[in-house]
């Protein structure tokens, strides 16, 4: 099964941690790295099987009509208007299974009408257990264990989306969709989390989900 990768851009090159083809790869699926480019999305909706949203900086909120804080690293406009144009063609191929790490959570939230919180250590006194690449526990639908965690932003609001899984703060650490096989968002990065559950299974998901879509 070929799942498509997205990817960073960083200048004038596309970047992406080599863990994220290694784990697809792990589970039995191609990874294939997808480049930001808006013209070829019907052609990549074809060719892959599933959908991996891979971790990166910060959405700029401004196209919702909320202005940036002023701490945010707001992702290349290049890779936003991909990935949301990306999650509107994937809204019509509803079989096709996605997987969102991080960014990739946020921007579904958002592009589900959802909100984030922008900046964290404003706003939550446990701010500092969810970055510099830390360990905290999550529990929910999705299992209970230790995840690890590198973000400032948290989804705030999930819009039409599900919240599956909580820190033990009350951050949203999970959502997803309940009308899909699988469209599942996580704040935490399984390509990086040790605990196999809520790590290289959620990536076996959704290889599998990739296998077991209709042709």
């Amino acid at each position: 099964m070929l799942i498509g990768i997205t990817a960073d851009v960083e200048g004038p090159r596309y970047r992406l941690s080599r863990s994220y083809a290694q784990n697809v790869a792990r589970a039995g699926g191609v990874p294939l790295i997808l480049p930001c480019r808006c013209e070829c999305l019907a052609d990549y909706l074809e060719l892959c099987d599933g959908f991996l949203l891979s971790g990166g900086d910060d959405p700029n909120t401004e196209q919702w009509g909320v202005p940036m804080h002023a701490e945010a690293r707001p992702i290349d406009p290049e890779r936003q208007a991909f990935e949301l144009g990306l999650l509107d063609a994937l809204a019509n191929r509803t079989a096709k299974p996605v997987l969102g790490v991080c960014l990739g959570m946020q921007l579904m939230a958002l592009h589900a009408g959802g909100a984030l919180d922008q900046y964290l250590p404003d706003t939550l006194p446990s701010a500092a257990d969810h970055w510099g690449r830390k360990m905290h526990p999550v529990s929910g639908v999705l299992g209970d264990g230790l995840v690890h965690s590198h973000h400032r932003q948290a989804i705030v609001d999930p819009g039409d989306l599900r919240v599956v899984a909580r820190a033990p703060d009350g951050v949203i650490e999970a959502v997803q969709s309940v009308d899909r096989p699988l469209y599942l968002g996580v704040q935490w990065h399984p390509e990086r989390t040790e605990e196999t559950a809520l790590g290289f299974n959620l990536i076996c998901r959704l290889v599998e989900a990739a296998k077991d879509r209709p042709a």
